[in-house]
């Protein structure tokens, strides 16, 4: 009977739970009845409506057996669902997907790992299905939680904790695939999904054991790989969620890493944080990379102040992103990248002076030790400076080489320079060198086809300007920031270090005839390049180093710059090169004379067989025999040794041991050189560079005697006196004599304006005006002091005077009224 009534009840229920009953066998070990299957996927496939009633009473069955721990039947049910899923793609199909979604998530909830594996491997069938209509009330919050928490997963079977953590990556692949093609993946973008994926993946994928080998685009690992290695698997899943990442959505993607590299403190060793962002700028599409770079940049400022470890790894990371953008096109962040950084060098260089100061007052190790660790802070932004910059395309190039120069802090200029008031002369000098440092590996490599693109005015002015500071280092730097953009043929290497070339021809140095565009450059910039070398070598601190790279310049303004004019006036520069090792009115060391005359030897050297005129060319080898033999310290193989014996004076050497200007006018004017000029010496000219520069003058004060007699009144009558001198003596004695001296004035005067260039003689002008100028701003500025004595002098005193701009000198003044 009861098997009777067992019977009529199941005829009378619904058809849908009858087909669905009957999938299910007795013994769960069986599997899914195939035919009966068959039989109910033809039913869901002629009758849509019915999908959701079927979709909600497999759920019912599901949830019972997994509450009863019958898995066997779960597996069938979950088999069943797939195939379902699979044969409808109706519009009908969307309450059915709601009773899946909720089957699937009773398996992940529960703590069984088979289940959680059986309900991701569902779900990723479910993603990987094209529906023809989209779902807007649908939502993957729960999935995203829950495949984050299985990548998280810390079972203490290996192989288990594996598993679970394999199923959620793959699980939130199948989320970010779902999402990305359906019309509303913008919600799978938002910051509280993207702060729980991205994490999950990163934290998978630092157990990658070699991250070097994944570094660079995207790989194509086997489907076996995959499956078995949760790190590749990682990998993949976030390399294709940044290649579906768009505009608005790109910075919500990254900025979850940065939060997760803090968290971990994975910035100091980086090996991590660099593979990383490496994966993220192959991934992402070019035209986005310079929100990467902006992001990083804005993290950078956030940790400032965090230890310099931490920032150099910061900076490391942008330095690995910029290479790779560098190809590509970053947009507008070029110079935000430059000005950020330097920013962040005002900021280490300020540091670095405080912990100086605080390990000058207790003298702790650890102040040195952040001392250092600054330094490693500084390397790294002038070299992502210096390597962003060289891979830039010239045009680009150009402007940041200005921007930066701009930036270098010059005493007395109000240029857009960093800000450097608190860092007192040693922060300002340490600025300017990395700054310089930066700034010559930016120009590393650089190609001008033109001088003149290369030296622009506004560029060439303020770079010459450190060239002439007072120190040897400084110099150094621009001299070697100059090769780089003279340079054009790559010769430097051939030239390196200060030597007598026996043959130039096996140098093999490529050069072209000069162009028009550069002659007109030498024209009107020549004579900046020559007084920057001429007062180079007057530096006292100068070293070999300064003199190689001086030797250098001449060198290569010869070989890239050079016509039968600028020849001459290398010429004329060099010979007062060696006037001043002979006359020796700046007093230097004997050793920088000695220098001096092996730097003029060794070029000379080099220039008569680059211009190869016999003559010349044997004057030249005459003199450098006759030193080698008698005095060898005036040659560089000797003078730059460790030891080297030093001559005690210069005044008993013949002219044997001296380029002589006759001989070498003579030599050339035979083979058609224009030779006059080289009767003119060579005079530099005077620019407020020198102001600016912060030399020493030779003349710090300029004391102006004034007599003034006890009781003088506006009617006492007051002979004028002078100071008697030698010249004033011969000049009363002999009216002759002076007027012979006048004679010869005028000539010479005529003959520079009728033989010197055009250029010298404006340059020579120019220099009185500013001569006149500065004695009158002197004048203006007197400063005056009470009588030293009762003797009726009074001494006033000047202000700074510029280099080498007035000569000490003292003046009468009887009838100068003091109020």
């Amino acid at each position: 009977l009861s098997a009777g009534v067992y019977c009529c009840c199941a005829a009378l229920r619904p058809r849908y739970k009858r087909l669905v009953d009957n999938i299910f066998p007795e013994d769960p070990k069986d599997g899914l009845v195939k035919a009966d299957m068959e039989k109910l996927t033809f039913y869901a496939v002629s009758a849509p409506e019915k999908l959701d009633r079927i979709g909600s009473y497999l759920a019912e069955r599901l949830t019972r057996d997994v509450v009863r721990h019958r898995y066997g039947y779960v597996l069938i049910a979950m088999e069943a669902l797939d195939q379902l899923l699979m044969a409808c793609h109706s519009q009908s199909i969307k309450p059915f997907v709601e009773s899946f979604l909720h089957m699937v998530a009773k398996l992940l909830e529960s703590g069984e790992p088979k289940l959680q594996v059986l309900g991701t491997n569902s779900f990723v069938k479910f993603a990987n299905i094209e529906e023809d209509t989209p779902s807007y009330h649908r939502r993957y919050d729960f999935f995203v939680s829950r495949f984050s928490a299985m990548c998280h997963s810390c079972d203490p079977d290996p192989e288990i904790q594996t598993e679970i953590r394999i199923a959620g990556i793959r699980g939130i692949q199948g989320v970010v695939r779902k999402t990305v093609n359906d019309e509303l993946r913008a919600t799978i973008w938002e910051p509280q999904h993207m702060d729980k994926i991205v994490p999950s993946l990163l934290f998978n994928m630092q157990k990658i054991e070699d991250i070097d080998s994944r570094i660079g685009p995207p790989s194509s690992p086997t489907g076996g790989e995959k499956e078995e290695n949760p790190a590749l698997l990682a990998e993949n899943c976030f390399r294709e969620l940044l290649g579906r990442a768009t505009y608005g959505n790109m910075n919500n993607a990254v900025r979850p890493v940065f939060a997760h590299l803090d968290h971990h403190k994975l910035w100091d060793p980086n090996e991590f944080a660099v593979s990383c962002f490496k994966i993220i700028m192959y991934s992402i599409q070019a035209q986005y990379s310079h929100h990467v770079i902006q992001e990083i940049l804005g993290h950078l400022d956030v940790r400032k102040r965090d230890s310099p470890r931490v920032r150099a790894g910061i900076i490391q990371v942008l330095l690995e992103a910029v290479a790779i953008a560098a190809k590509g096109s970053i947009g507008p962040t070029v110079l935000e990248v430059f000005n950020t950084l330097l920013k962040h060098l005002r900021i280490s260089v300020d540091f670095e002076l405080c912990d100086r100061r605080g390990s000058a007052e207790s003298a702790t190790f650890s102040t040195s030790s952040k001392e250092s660790d600054e330094r490693i802070v500084q390397n790294a932004i002038i070299q992502t400076i210096g390597f962003f910059g060289s891979n830039l395309p010239d045009y680009q190039r150009s402007e940041i080489m200005m921007f930066i120069m701009g930036k270098v802090p010059v005493l007395g200029s109000a240029s857009q320079s960093l800000d450097t008031s608190h860092l007192g002369d040693l922060g300002t000098r340490r600025i300017q060198i990395m700054l310089l440092r930066s700034l010559l590996m930016v120009t590393s490599g650089y190609k001008a086809t033109t001088i003149s693109n290369a030296l622009p005015p506004p560029f060439l002015d303020p770079l010459l300007s450190p060239s002439l500071m007072e120190d040897s280092e400084l110099r150094q730097l621009v001299l070697e920031i100059l090769h780089n953009l003279i340079d054009r043929h790559d010769n430097r290497a051939k030239l390196r270090g200060i030597r007598i070339i026996p043959d130039v021809s096996d140098l093999k140095i490529k050069r072209d005839k000069i162009s028009k565009q550069d002659v007109n450059f030498m024209k009107k910039h020549g004579q900046q390049l020559y007084r920057h070398i001429y007062l180079g070598c007057k530096e006292e601190d100068n070293v070999q180093k300064n003199f190689e790279l001086l030797f250098t310049s001449l060198a290569l303004t010869t070989i890239e710059l050079a016509n039968e004019e600028v020849v001459i006036d290398l010429i004329r520069l060099a010979i007062a090169l060696q006037d001043i090792a002979v006359i020796n009115e700046d007093n230097l060391p004997l050793f920088n004379r000695c220098a001096v005359m092996a730097l003029v030897a060794a070029y000379l050297n080099f220039l008569s067989q680059m211009i190869a005129v016999p003559a010349f060319s044997q004057h030249v080898s005459k003199v450098v025999e006759t030193r080698s033999l008698e005095a060898s310290y005036f040659l560089p193989e000797t003078i730059f040794k460790d030891k080297c014996n030093l001559p005690k004076s210069f005044e008993k050497h013949e002219k044997d041991f001296f380029f002589l200007t006759n001989k070498i006018a003579e030599s050339l004017g035979g083979s058609g050189y224009s030779v006059e000029r080289l009767s003119v010496p060579y005079v530099p000219q005077v620019t407020d560079e020198d102001r600016l520069s912060r030399r020493k003058s030779i003349v710090d004060t300029v004391s102006l005697q004034v007599d003034i007699l006890p009781g003088n009144s506006t009617e006492d009558k007051i002979d004028n006196t002078e100071e008697i001198t030698f010249e004033a003596l011969k000049k009363a004695i002999d009216n002759n004599g002076f007027e012979e001296q006048e004679k010869e004035k005028r000539r010479l005067v005529f003959e520079k304006f009728r033989k010197a260039p055009f250029e010298e003689i404006a340059a020579q002008c120019e220099t009185k005006a500013n001569l006149l100028q500065n004695r009158l701003a002197q004048i203006l500025e007197l400063t005056i002091r009470p009588p030293p004595s009762p003797s009726g002098t009074m001494t006033i005193t000047a202000g700074h005077a510029r280099y080498h701009s007035v000569p000490v000198y003292e003046m009468k003044f009887p009838d100068l009224c003091v109020y």
